[in-house]
């Protein structure tokens, strides 16, 4: 199950095996295409000894091309299939990878009983969350009595989906961005570290073309340290210059692959890593020190004291804990491991340069898979890593934990989109300044040779302040809190976000630079809304929180509302301008409760017959559902109806019998009630709920369905105005 593509990536080679793969793609450029390649005219079982060897050097491009040309002379040889899937799961091609698994085990579940647990695990990386949760639900369900081991990972793999979901519902106040092309390539990218607020140290290949691999031309293809300088008097925050080499003590060479360079806390001493290769581009990295004397970084030392034991060891950080000075790294050595890559720690004496021998960081952080990159942040005591043993959104995820440096509690996914449906690395934050951060990852939108997934590139996380509207909801008539409501935040985008409360309590993450409206929903009762606006909130701001109310009244039978300063021209049903903000306001209304059908009820005064008056009424009433259409309300949600002089809100006459001004303007007034109140309306998904959106809504219409028979006739009311409320 391990992956070959991820030895590389975990030793921080910065190269892949995509690289490997495009090197041989080169090599053999004559034979590009099929008519000039002795190969694809071998016979059927030379040519599948042909792909099964560039499967074993790692060669998975290639080898795609030749089990492709297989698989089109033996379409339903699952062998086949599951090549292809392993090729694409190597190369990181997300999408083709689930389908050949799913397909072989469609063929040959016995044969290849994994294959739908891989199928989940190539879904979850594409951010396809419920497909892969039934993925690993069918793999469980399928195999009671066996591969228990592996049933316990799809476990973990199904929680780390629902973290995700949840996640990306409530995402960090983060923006993030690609460092751009003066930063990226083609190739992978890794191990940041910002210099100050000015330029940014990191290793890369910088290539944007497939190379040659040969012992003769190493400096082609060697990673090595580069330096990009932030761009000054640009629009764009963080907008890098074209990298130079770093050639501060002469670090790179071209017999190895570098990367991962640490400071000492005294800048006195700069550790990083040497990867060199051996048979088969397999690759062990080490360990060195340059220390800073006499003006100069003097000659790398390759450190003992047993971090150098056995395996890989890299990505040293260095950093105090407290008053010690520890270098942390990580390490695949068997001895003291818990599994896979863990994460090391030496406390170093800085008196006599003497380092402590090696201590696993602990079950706090290490699994029995992956742990990577560590960065300690000595100013707010945090350990930051990557790991793929804990429940995670994709691959690798960057988690924290405070402590340090042997014992740690508050072990955090950093969310999204930090952490996403790819592979996250190398989280470092600033060293100055507001605590903007970098961070490794393949996901999309990097800087690709072949799929857009299969390289890593290096991403700046730029932190928003932190905004939170906390609220309640409140029942107007009785002044308490409201138990069951569904609360609704929507921006100007009409993005929807709704939060299930079970006591009227709330709580949103928001953003800067929306506008939001918060309205409650619930069977039988109206919403008034509450807004917040944060147009004017900068990225430099503090964090802030903002408490809002929202109020809501209980429909009754005779739930009637007028609504002021709704005016017409004189024996005329056309709306006067001073209108419109009453009638925005009722659409605003509709809008936050959409289940509601309402009937628009209009009225004169007495000058003018009966027969005159209710037909101008009716007129009038039509205009206002006519602007409300305009304003985006359904037009089956609104009934219009004109009663004319007939009950009057006030005398039309004064005592006296003459003339009343006042009384007559009262009674020219138009009055809406509610008189359907429809649930399907309003289907809201309730994660608190058991069942996806449609199952829910599909329960709700059934629910409806049921009760017709025993509600009332909703038109049993119309024509009966009753009391107002304003």
């Amino acid at each position: 199950m391990r992956k070959n593509w991820l030895l590389l990536i975990l030793a921080t080679v910065l190269v892949t095996i995509q690289f490997d793969a495009n090197a041989q793609q080169q090599r053999k450029e004559k034979y590009r295409n099929k008519a000039n390649d002795p190969v694809s005219k071998l016979p059927y079982y030379k040519k599948l000894r042909w792909a099964d060897g560039l499967f074993k050097e790692g060669s998975y491009f290639n080898a795609i091309e030749y089990y492709q040309q297989l698989k089109q002379e033996d379409e339903r040889n699952p062998y086949l299939t599951y090549q292809l899937a392993e090729c694409y799961w190597m190369t990181r091609d997300y999408a083709p990878a689930a389908n050949y698994y799913a397909e072989v085990y469609a063929m040959s579940s016995k044969l290849y009983p994994e294959a739908i647990f891989k199928s989940g695990i190539m879904l979850k990386q594409q951010g396809r969350y419920d497909d892969a949760i039934a993925a690993f639900n069918k793999f469980i369900a399928d195999n009671p009595k066996t591969f228990k081991k592996l049933k316990k990972q799809a476990q973990r793999e199904i929680e780390g989906a629902n973290m995700a979901m949840n996640s990306i519902k409530n995402p960090e106040a983060v923006t993030i961005l690609n460092a751009g092309p003066n930063v990226n390539s083609a190739y992978t990218e890794s191990a940041p570290l910002p210099l100050g607020d000015s330029a940014l140290l990191f290793s890369t290949m910088r290539q944007n073309n497939p190379v040659e691999i040969n012992k003769k031309d190493r400096d082609e293809y060697m990673s090595r340290f580069m330096v990009s300088h932030k761009q000054a008097y640009v629009d764009r925050v963080d907008s890098f210059q074209w990298p130079l080499e770093f050639r501060d003590g002469g670090f790179n060479t071209n017999k190895a692959h570098v990367g991962n360079g640490s400071y000492s806390p005294g800048g006195d001493r700069f550790y990083f890593t040497k990867c060199a290769e051996e048979d088969s581009l397999k690759v062990i990295c080490k360990i060195y020190v340059s220390k800073f004397e006499k003006a100069k970084w003097g000659e790398p030392e390759l450190l003992g004291e047993g971090i150098n034991e056995g395996g890989s060891n890299t990505q040293p950080y260095c950093a105090k804990v407290g008053k010690k000075e520890v270098l942390f790294f990580s390490s695949n050595r068997s001895l003291q491991s818990r599994g896979g890559y863990d994460i090391w720690y030496s406390v170093i004496d800085p008196r006599n340069n003497t380092y402590r021998r090696p201590q696993n960081a602990g079950k706090q952080i290490n699994t029995e898979k992956d742990e990577q990159t560590p960065y300690y942040d000595s100013r707010i005591n945090k350990l930051y890593f990557a790991s793929n043993g804990w429940a995670t959104m994709g691959g690798f995820d960057i988690y924290s934990a405070d402590g340090g440096p042997s014992r740690y509690t508050n072990l955090t996914n950093l969310g999204y989109p930090i952490n996403s449906a790819a592979d996250e690395l190398y989280f470092v934050k600033d060293p100055l300044g507001k605590p903007d951060a970098y961070v490794v990852s393949n996901r999309v939108g990097s800087i690709a040779l072949k799929n857009p997934t299969c390289c890593d590139d290096i991403w700046r996380i730029q932190y928003e302040p932190k905004l939170v509207v906390l609220g309640k909801v409140i029942d107007r008539k009785s002044q308490q809190p409201m138990t069951e409501v569904v609360v609704k935040m929507v921006d100007q985008t009409g993005d929807l976000k709704t939060f299930n409360s079970a006591d009227g309590n709330f709580g949103f993450n928001i953003g800067r630079g929306k506008s939001y409206v918060f309205t409650g929903d619930k069977q039988g009762f109206a919403s008034t809304r509450a807004s917040v606006n944060t147009m004017d909130v900068k990225r430099t701001d503090p964090d802030d929180t903002v408490s809002v109310t929202i109020y809501m009244d209980e429909i009754t039978p005779v739930y009637t509302f007028a609504v002021s300063n709704v005016y017409y021209d004189y024996d005329k049903a056309t709306l006067r301008p001073e209108s419109v903000a009453s009638l925005d306001s009722l659409s605003s209304f509709l809008k936050d409760n959409p289940s509601f059908t309402v009937e628009v009820y209009a009225f004169t005064d007495s000058k003018g017959t009966d027969a005159y008056n209710k037909a101008l009424s009716e007129r009038r009433a039509q205009a206002v559902i006519d602007y409300l259409v305009g304003a985006g309300i359904e037009q089956s949600r609104l009934i219009a109806k004109g009663f004319g002089e007939s009950m009057p809100a006030a005398s039309n006459t004064a005592n006296n019998g003459k003339d009343n001004p006042t009384g007559r303007q009262l009674n020219r007034r138009t009055e809406f009630r509610i008189v359907t109140d429809v649930p399907t309306r309003r289907i809201l998904y309730n994660s608190a709920k058991p069942g996806n959106m449609d199952e829910q809504s599909k329960n709700l219409i059934q629910d409806e369905s049921m009760n017709e028979d025993s509600e009332a006739d909703p038109e049993s009311e119309v024509g009966k105005p009753g009391s107002r409320v304003k």
